[in-house]
Order: structure tokens, then sequence, then C-alpha cells
């Protein structure tokens, strides 16, 4: 994955708490997302940081397409 690609947005945000099934998450400009515990990182705890990636459906299978392309080139290659 490339971590400088154009078309995806981060939001970093820093684990607050854990209530019943959710993790609070606090971004960087004070918002609060509660996100599902087993969606989180394994080793995440309270005060741990952690990015989130806001893509398109498009630009999923952009990137779908590119590695695809990638893989097929590496297996065709001929030395």
């Amino acid at each position: 994955m490339d971590l400088m690609d154009k078309n995806k947005k981060y939001l970093s945000c820093t684990l607050d708490r854990f209530e019943g099934r959710f993790g609070v998450l606090v971004s960087e400009d004070g918002q609060f997302f509660n996100w599902p515990i087993d969606k989180l990182p394994a080793d995440v705890e309270e005060g741990s940081q952690v990015r989130l990636i806001l893509s398109s459906a498009k630009t999923e299978e952009e990137e779908r397409e590119k590695t695809a392309k990638a893989v097929l080139n590496q297996i065709l290659k001929t030395d």
C-alpha cells in the first residue's frame, strides 16, 4: 500500500478509552468516534495512536487493478 497515495485521506486518532464493545477514538481536532474493538489492531491500548484511512470504492478498485498489474508483470517478466 502506498502511504502517500493522493486519493486517500488519513485521520490520526488516539484511543481514549474502551466502552463496552467499542474503543473511543479522539481525532486531532477533538472529534470522538466509537470504533468496534474487533476492528482495532490487536496490540492497541488506551493512549495508542491509530490512523484511519479513508478512500472511496473507486480508489480501492484502482488500487486492486494496480496491484494485479504489478503481480502479472512480475510473473510474466523474463530474464
